[in-house]
């Protein structure tokens, strides 16, 4: 089966997504046959490639609340991060454009380290309040998992992989995906948002039994209740 992820590296929501599935897929028992594709999704394109600024603020100005709301908010996201193992400072977190960082994740996808990438990034933003956003930072965790690290600078230079981002941002407006992170099953099940990992079971169940239906040879005699005669 084919499970494709939209997210984005400097969505909280995304990294408690990332820890849910990985316990669905814990409990599933047909996960070695289940291939993960992250997809890339920009939360905030709008912002310059070069610069960066302060979330907190930022997301009062753009949902029209005050700061206090927003570290309300932040501070329920936090409470479940920490459930699922993950330490965050929402309100010290800084915002910038994700662009390049999922040019990085295409390539690591070409190296069959996506999975690996992906964590590293997120890890880098939320946990250790590192920078995902200039060349040099993403370089760096682009060998922390592994990568030649000029390949990544040149990947980063020459924007090899824009296209394939660019096709992910098309595919999920064409799904109408317009928030994440959003779970599709062999584009035919979709689940959106952080869902609990009971959830995403259920629908990695739903959709192994529609790609292996039960085949039964013809029927031969058997009983059909209790009341079998012997």
């Amino acid at each position: 089966m084919k499970l494709e992820v939209w997210s984005d590296v400097v969505c909280p929501w995304c990294y408690i997504g990332k820890r849910r599935l990985e316990t669905a897929l814990s409990r599933f028992p047909h996960a070695d046959q289940v291939e993960v594709i992250w997809r890339s999704f920009e939360l905030d394109p709008g912002i310059p490639a070069d610069r960066t600024e302060p979330t907190l603020p930022r997301l009062a100005r753009k949902y029209g609340g005050s700061e206090k709301q927003v570290r309300g908010m932040m501070a329920h996201v936090e409470q479940l991060a920490a459930a699922e193992g993950l330490s965050y400072d929402l309100p010290n977190g800084v915002s910038g454009n994700t662009l390049r960082a999922h040019q990085l994740i295409h390539l690591a996808a070409a190296h069959d380290r996506a999975g690996d990438m992906k964590e590293r990034l997120l890890h880098a933003h939320f946990e250790e309040r590192t920078s995902v956003f200039d060349v040099d930072a993403l370089v760096a965790l682009a060998a922390d998992v592994g990568l030649d690290g000029d390949e990544a600078r040149a990947a980063l230079a020459d924007g090899r992989y824009l296209p394939e981002v660019r096709e992910d941002i098309a595919t999920a407006r064409a799904l109408g995906i317009d928030a994440v992170p959003f779970f599709v099953v062999d584009r035919a099940y979709g689940a959106a948002g952080a869902q609990p990992a009971e959830v995403l079971v259920q629908v990695l169940e739903r959709a192994w039994a529609d790609s292996h239906p039960l085949r039964t040879v013809p029927a031969a005699e058997g009983c059909t209740d209790d009341s079998c005669a012997i």
